[in-house]
């Protein structure tokens, strides 16, 4: 289940909350009017549970929430933030945005080397914790996009930060002698919803390399 598609069914982008790492849920301000419609929401196919939560907002928790990176198109430009160029470490947010960019860019580059295929995309397989907190990260795309205020440079950092720890902790490419597998495939659609997302939301296209 994806934001896109709850966003359909709800009239309105959820918001993803908790860090995801047990489950994926989403709070949405969405009106039922009767037991009926929340009823209708737990029938669907990838929705687990909908509670009413005291404040009034839907909390739902779905499954699968690695399916959005493979429904990620290249984005139209959203923003036009900016950064310091230097210094080249990790205080500087510039540096960790351009990075991030640099080394899911990267990945596509050994994954072609390597022979590491797109096809055979299984999302259940995203499920690590520095998986699920890209994802969960992603997710807040769609209700970032109608926001008034979406502070596109705050979350293009968080959204490098999370994928520097997946990068290193959870690789996209085989490490050693390991062979590629599908797991290798599912990082490589995480990497690349990393590359369209940041390179949408910056002044310019960040490099390649670094």
């Amino acid at each position: 289940m994806t934001p896109d598609r709850l966003g359909a069914l709800l009239g309105s982008p959820p918001t993803p909350v908790g860090s995801w790492a047990d489950a994926a849920r989403y709070t949405s301000p969405a009106l039922l009017r009767a037991e009926a419609e929340v009823e209708g929401l737990r029938a669907v196919d990838g929705i687990t549970c909908v509670e009413i939560q005291p404040n009034g907002l839907l909390l739902l928790t779905v499954t699968l929430p690695g399916e959005h990176v493979v429904e990620l198109e290249e984005l139209p430009h959203l923003a036009s933030c900016t950064w310091p160029e230097g210094p080249q470490t990790w205080d500087n947010p510039g540096f960790v945005v351009k990075y991030a960019y640099a080394r899911a860019v990267g990945v596509a580059r050994w994954a072609a080397r390597l022979d590491i295929p797109m096809t055979g995309f299984r999302p259940e397989l995203l499920d690590g914790p520095e998986d699920r907190a890209v994802l969960r990260t992603l997710a807040e795309l769609p209700s970032r996009r109608v926001s008034r205020d979406p502070r596109w440079a705050a979350f293009a950092e968080h959204l490098a930060g999370a994928y520097h720890d997946a990068h290193e902790r959870a690789p996209a490419t085989p490490v050693g002698d390991e062979p590629p597998g599908e797991l290798h495939t599912a990082r490589l659609w995480l990497a690349r919803a990393v590359r369209i997302v940041l390179a949408a939301v910056s002044a310019e296209v960040p490099p390649d390399r670094m």
